[in-house]
């Protein structure tokens, strides 16, 4: 695997308290698999490679206005978060959790649908800074991650899933996903990444 980290971002999708956290709406749903997988703390390390690199970190996360008049319920997932009212803008859930608090240099690209890509800045952002490599992470691997990547295949860049940074509410989903993904996108591991990384920056100029 080759990855310039001029030209690579890492897109960690919705890890956001309401979503992987114990105390989240979609706990239910999410939080096992976050924690059995440790997908947090993989992620964590995995944008500090690209960080160190010299490659870009984007989070996307999913929030609306606090009496959610910008929430449009076509799906039974955009039904739950009406029903529980969360993931509303200004509210702790509805930020990155701790462990991955973006840093200086790192893009946050908030948006309304269960895609990243849609009526968000995410594409004009990959854009200016010429992005042509997108490493996808996140939760949950069939909804957000999946659906992200799948618009970022069909607008043209080399688009990436990084399997074990990733987890879905059951293994078998979080498998089905990445089998459907296979010829959409190359499958790869976090230690693919770093090596690919760490090779990049060892490179003579």
């Amino acid at each position: 695997m080759e990855l310039d980290p001029r030209t690579t971002a890492l897109i960690v999708v919705h890890t956001q308290g309401d979503v992987v956290g114990p105390d989240g709406a979609f706990a239910d749903f999410f939080y096992n698999q976050v924690v059995e997988r440790d997908v947090i703390a993989k992620i964590a390390g995995l944008a500090e490679s690209v960080r160190s690199a010299g490659g870009t970190v984007i989070f996307t996360r999913v929030a609306w206005k606090p009496d959610l008049s910008d929430l449009e319920v076509n799906s039974p997932i955009l039904g739950i978060v009406a029903q529980s009212g969360c993931l509303q803008q200004g509210a702790p859930l509805a930020e990155i959790v701790e462990p991955l608090t973006p840093k200086d240099g790192d893009v946050v690209v908030t948006h309304q649908r269960v895609g990243g890509f849609q009526n968000s800045t995410l594409e004009e952002t990959l854009h200016a800074k010429g992005i042509t490599t997108t490493l996808f992470a996140g939760v949950a691997t069939n909804f957000s991650v999946e659906g992200t990547a799948r618009t970022a295949s069909d607008l043209g860049y080399r688009t990436v899933v990084v399997d074990d940074a990733c987890s879905a509410a059951t293994p078998e989903s979080h498998s089905a996903s990445i089998e459907s993904l296979g010829l959409l996108a190359e499958i790869v591991t976090i230690e693919d990444v770093t090596s690919a990384l760490t090779t990049s920056v060892g490179d003579p100029a």
